[in-house]
């Protein structure tokens, strides 16, 4: 796609490249809820609607955006999907994440855990072990139910309430594995509410009676929980009273994949 100037809001013209813009036409759409029609995506970035109706042929040839003639609007394309697809077969949040975990282990002699919500539970991405490694029963691919683990805590706890109401609709909800864990949505709202307090979750023998883990989240340019990092350790190896100086380990290396995600952290929103 060509570079040309684009008006900034206020009507002065910048020198920033078309190719921001048409970004921000896909990011519009994707926003939507239903296609939008050319003028409103022109008043709506503040572009000349001959420069819109020229850019949005443009996407529609790429096939980045469809059009819709009968509603004279347009959607997503089927590009879209394909680039999301492509982007997921690369794991990036693995590629992203890995050398993070491997300094974060190297660091505490610990093993470190991604991992990312799927529905109500979680699922394991990435595991990295120190060389003598303590047994758990997590590993990549492996679901267990969120609200027992400190990494599905972590990121319920920056969840929309309505969403983790939906997640867990009713007591069945709630498993256990030792006997132990919230068992109603309100123990689960008020774990989750001091969790996002401190930064950081605790998981203490909810899934193995002698292990603990400790964990907190990453988020994406949109503010959205997308993964946690989490480290799990043997409670006879740490007290209790060490826990909150390795969680700001973990809340460190959660930071660092933030940022690489084009997120911006907790700590410095």
């Amino acid at each position: 796609m060509a570079v040309e100037s684009t008006p900034r809001q206020g009507g002065t013209v910048s020198n920033v490249p078309a190719v921001r813009t048409a970004v921000a036409v896909l990011r519009r759409l994707a926003a939507s809820p239903d296609p939008l029609p050319a003028a409103a995506l022109a008043r709506a970035l503040d572009v000349p609607r001959s420069s819109m109706y020229h850019l949005l042929s443009v996407l529609v040839d790429e096939g980045l955006v469809v059009h819709l003639p009968e509603r004279h609007r347009y959607g997503l394309g089927l590009g879209v999907f394909e680039l999301g697809s492509a982007y997921l077969r690369h794991d990036p949040l693995e590629h992203l994440a890995r050398p993070l975990l491997v300094r974060l282990v190297s660091e505490i002699g610990d093993t470190a855990h991604l991992a990312v919500l799927h529905g109500a539970e979680l699922l394991y991405l990435l595991k990295v072990q120190p060389e003598h490694p303590t047994t758990l029963v997590t590993d990549v691919g492996v679901r267990l139910p969120a609200h027992l683990t400190a990494s599905g805590r972590a990121l319920l706890a920056h969840l929309p309430q309505e969403q983790v109401r939906a997640l867990f609709p009713s007591k069945d909800s709630f498993p256990t594995r030792t006997g132990a864990g919230p068992r109603n949505l309100p123990e689960l709202r008020s774990m989750l509410n001091s969790e996002r307090r401190q930064g950081w979750a605790v998981e203490d023998g909810l899934v193995t009676p002698e292990l603990a883990c400790v964990a907190a989240p990453s988020f994406d340019h949109n503010g959205h929980p997308v993964a946690s990092v989490a480290v799990a350790f043997r409670r006879t190896a740490r007290q209790p009273e060490t826990w909150p100086t390795l969680a700001r380990q973990v809340m460190s290396t959660a930071d660092a994949l933030t940022r690489r995600l084009g997120g911006t952290p907790t700590t410095e929103r």
